[in-house]
């Protein structure tokens, strides 16, 4: 009786189990779906619940038409910010990062954990004081600016995910490598990055995705010139309301390169966290 009891209480428990993991799955899946749909629906199906409609195009060709709307210039925003984001945020973290795991120094514990301080600040606190600065400086609706805030809020992240990556790797490679002849700047760029790539190219993915959503800091510190796609967002509401088409077709496209990007590297993501993890 017990026995039987026991194996009726596995397959529920098992059961609860799978319905618990397909309601997450529904629940995180469902708003994408319907904003995949609603992107491709005609204005006449928006607000219906019709799940068959003829497909169109033309609420992407409405977001880039020029009248009322033209998203270029926020696409090509997002995409120069968030990559010279990257492309500067990485090599300084990687630096950053071996010298603080590598070199003992006084103070480098606190350095980190100042780092680490860093991400616990709300950026509603500091995103006026931020407006003030750049409003002197004349850098209030440029490239510059976001570019400056983004690297604020990515290089300590990076600094502490990379930091992890050196110190899973042995320094019996290095040593050798400067016995060889290698000087320090040798061994990182000939050594320990190629061996930290899959680390390097997670850190980079997840800077790219922190940039690319960046909302709050590029809604107070842009106007026209340097309006990134989250902020053109609020553009799609019109003396109608909000043209949920219009929405619907400009987040699909804010969605699609993270995705992609996501996809191409998921090997690196996995090898990379695992690289990274504490023994």
């Amino acid at each position: 009786m017990s026995n039987s009891r026991y194996i009726w209480r596995k397959r529920l428990g098992w059961l609860v189990e799978k319905v618990a993991v397909l309601f997450i799955l529904l629940f995180i899946a469902f708003p994408i779906y319907w904003l995949l749909i609603t992107a491709f629906k005609p204005e006449e199906f928006v607000y219906s619940n019709a799940f068959i409609f003829p497909p169109t195009l033309a609420n992407f060709r409405a977001i880039f038409a020029g009248d009322p709307l033209d998203f270029k210039p926020y696409l090509l925003n997002s995409l120069v910010i968030s990559t010279a984001t990257v492309l500067l945020a990485i090599p300084l973290a990687t630096m950053a990062a071996y010298t603080l795991s590598r070199y003992a120094f006084k103070g480098s514990l606190p350095l980190l954990i100042w780092f680490l301080t860093t991400q616990f600040l709300p950026p509603v606190v500091v995103v006026i004081p931020f407006f003030i600065l750049f409003r002197r400086l004349g850098l209030v609706d440029t490239q510059i600016s976001l570019i400056i805030i983004n690297l604020s809020l990515v290089v300590p992240y990076a600094v502490w995910m990379l930091k992890g990556f050196v110190d899973a790797l042995p320094t019996e490679i290095e040593e050798a490598a400067v016995v060889d002849g290698c000087n320090e700047f040798e061994v990182l760029r000939r050594i320990t990055f190629p061996l930290m790539m899959p680390g390097v190219i997670t850190t980079a993915v997840f800077a790219f995705i922190m940039s690319w959503n960046e909302f709050l800091y590029a809604l107070v510190l842009t106007r026209d010139e340097a309006t990134t796609m989250t902020v053109g967002l609020l553009s799609t509401q019109t003396h109608r309301g909000v043209q949920w088409e219009w929405m619907s077709a400009a987040g699909l496209l804010v969605m699609v390169p993270i995705f992609f990007l996501s996809l191409t590297i998921r090997n690196y993501f996995v090898e990379g966290m695992t690289m990274g993890a504490v023994k």
